[in-house]
């Protein structure tokens, strides 16, 4: 079969996007539902879509499909690498960054307005309602009107699965209002209501895209409808179960159905057999066009849309997680694949033993001690192996934790400087579509063997590590959470593949396990005696009175050793960490919209 490639925002897209829009623009305004001289051709219809595109790309409004941001700026401060701060995985002291460290403490205030981290935003839904209420008056074939009602119905569908992981209830909208709108001041909708119109809208979707636009390739088609469909069904069906509202069945069977449809579309897990580096491919590629694995990715190009992706992984106070660290697998001499509670042969002692006989993502998530991209990051200074990892004032990339992520860096993007980076991101990928089909069939008790091979084997097999069987050895990090073993596996490899793509902390509030973040978080082993290493060169102080970011806090872990305390003397230090589930598994409304609209009520326990 012939494979089909997607992309979001390609060059000949941008350069639609920008051309069409201005035309658009000095078009007679089409606000008149009535207007007579629009929604007469295909061409209409294209460009008011792409007007869709545009708005869906602006993460300083809509935080569903973020990638890079829509701005070298907002690489720093709304893109998927500040979004990880508020799970498990990742920690933040930057000022741009600590809006998503206090959603991950529990200690954030109810906002005024639009905040960081969600998005009371709704305009973009407007312009979609408009469309779907019009598209119909264009006299041309049925499928071709059909095709871009698609598209509309999956940035709807996108737009309430966002709305809902975010809020919950939410004001549930499908005709375009107008500034007297009765709806406009309306309650909000339940949220099984409006998932319900959610799955309605994917499916038609899924039905009406095209796989393949012919001459014009870069819009949304069937496969990227399909792992949307996928994530959709996953997220309600787990959120249902573990949530105890009932009805979780129908969700994590669409899940299975729209994965299992798409895994006959030709898609391919990206494997050239280097395991050290096939992983970083996805993430560092300057064009994710040919990539078999890449369903939908958002492009940047010279002089049309650049980020600052690279430049920002660099010096800002950050860092990975121990939890994070320490859940990547260890293959040990008897070639089986472990985790590190169960292997004899780990060792955290030094950084290099930590990293050693590792899942190979581990070295492409985080920089790993004299791996390629330490050499390619330390080129201009030759840094010598003792230099790592880089803690307290350390030069040249510094973190609060000792891992330094790595997973989106490439020195010769860093290089082009400020708003001149241009590698793709992922939007969706079929490595995510593969995961959520092995885990809604492991919730659903149908799983088998074969299905491992099809889903969680192929990534497994692509980063060197041993294959996963029904009867996996229980880790003792997870065995009192009253899983299967089998379901622990699952769940560490989306965790593992998946991190810093804007996943992880729905994944927690998902699986109802929120109150993981209330717990210390810890980065990599710092005993009182490495403060005199000579590889820290004298720049790091154990925590005194006097301060400063050069002194490094520590505490013991579970296991009696001594760890870095990145949170240390901070507002989300372990001793005032919380997580209420009775409040914390949805965000607050902001403050406006509360005052505009008195039917609507916020969430619970967020106004005392």
């Amino acid at each position: 079969m012939k494979k089909i490639y997607y992309s979001f925002m390609c060059v000949s897209m941008a350069c639609l996007l920008w051309a069409c829009n201005d035309a658009f623009l000095d078009r007679t305004p089409t606000n008149d539902l009535n207007e007579k001289s629009f929604w007469n051709t295909p061409a209409d219809l294209e460009a008011y879509n792409n007007g869709i595109y545009n708005d869906a790309a602006n993460n300083g409004a809509y935080k569903f499909m973020v990638g890079f941001a829509h701005a070298a700026w907002n690489s720093r401060t709304q893109s998927v690498y500040p979004l990880e701060a508020m799970s498990d995985n990742f920690v933040t002291m930057d000022a741009s960054q600590i809006w998503a460290s206090a959603v991950a403490a529990g200690v954030e205030n109810v906002p005024g307005g639009d905040t960081s981290y969600g998005g009371w935003s709704w305009g973009i839904l407007r312009r979609i309602n408009v469309f779907l209420a019009n598209y119909q008056r264009v006299a041309c074939d049925e499928s071709v009107k059909n095709q871009y009602a698609g598209e509309a119905l999956f940035f709807r569908a996108w737009f309430y699965l966002y709305m809902v992981q975010t809020y919950g209830d939410v004001p549930l909208i499908t005709q375009p209002l107008q500034t007297d709108s009765e709806e406009l001041y309306g309650a909000r909708t339940p949220r099984k209501e409006v998932m319900k119109q959610v799955l309605e809208d994917i499916n038609a979707a899924c039905k009406y895209l095209p796989k393949d636009w012919g001459s014009k390739p870069n819009r949304i088609t069937k496969g990227a409808a399909l792992a949307l469909k996928s994530r959709i069904g996953l997220y309600e069906g787990t959120y249902r179960k573990y949530h105890q509202l009932g009805d979780s069945e129908e969700f994590l069977q669409a899940c299975v159905a729209a994965g299992e449809e798409a895994m006959t579309l030709g898609y391919e897990i990206y494997n050239t057999g280097n395991p050290t580096q096939d992983y970083t491919t996805l993430f560092t590629s300057e064009d994710l066009g040919k990539n078999p694995e890449v369903m939908l990715y958002r492009k940047y190009a010279d002089d049309l849309l650049g980020h600052r992706m690279c430049g920002y992984l660099l010096n800002l106070r950050n860092g990975g997680t121990k939890d994070f660290a320490d859940d990547f697998l260890r293959i040990d001499a008897d070639g089986k694949a472990r985790p590190i509670g169960l292997s004899s042969e780990y060792s955290n002692d030094t950084p290099e033993q930590e990293f050693a006989q590792r899942d190979a993502r581990m070295a492409q998530t985080f920089l790993a001690p004299g791996n390629e991209a330490a050499k390619a990051l330390f080129q201009d200074q030759v840094l010598a192996l003792k230099n790592f990892p880089r803690l307290g004032d350390m030069p040249n990339w510094p973190t609060l934790t000792g891992y330094h992520v790595v997973k989106y860096y490439v020195r010769e993007q860093d290089k082009k400087g400020f708003g001149k980076e241009t590698h793709d991101y992922p939007l969706l990928r079929y490595a995510e579509v593969l995961l959520n089909v092995a885990e809604a069939k492991a919730e659903l008790g149908t799983i088998s063997q074969a299905d491992l091979d099809k889903t969680v084997n192929l990534l497994r097999r692509r980063a060197g590590v041993p294959d996963l069987d029904l009867t996996p050895a229980m880790d003792p990090k997870y065995a009192d959470l009253g899983l299967s073993a089998l379901l622990v596996e699952i769940r560490r490899e989306r965790r593992v593949e998946l991190s810093f793509e804007q996943l992880r902390y729905q994944d927690l509030m998902r699986w109802a396990q929120g109150e993981k973040l209330k717990e210390r978080v810890l980065g990599m082993r710092l005993e009182d005696a490495d403060f005199n290493d000579p590889r820290y060169e004298g720049k790091i102080k154990k925590y005194g009175t006097s301060g400063g970011k050069n002194y490094v806090y520590t505490a013991l872990g579970k296991d009696s050793k001594q760890y870095v305390d990145p949170y240390g003397g901070t507002n989300f230090a372990a001793e005032r960490r919380t997580f209420d589930p009775k409040k914390d598994y949805l965000r607050p409304l902001p403050k406006s919209a509360l005052s505009k609209n008195a039917a609507l009520v916020q969430n619970p326990f967020w106004d005392k």
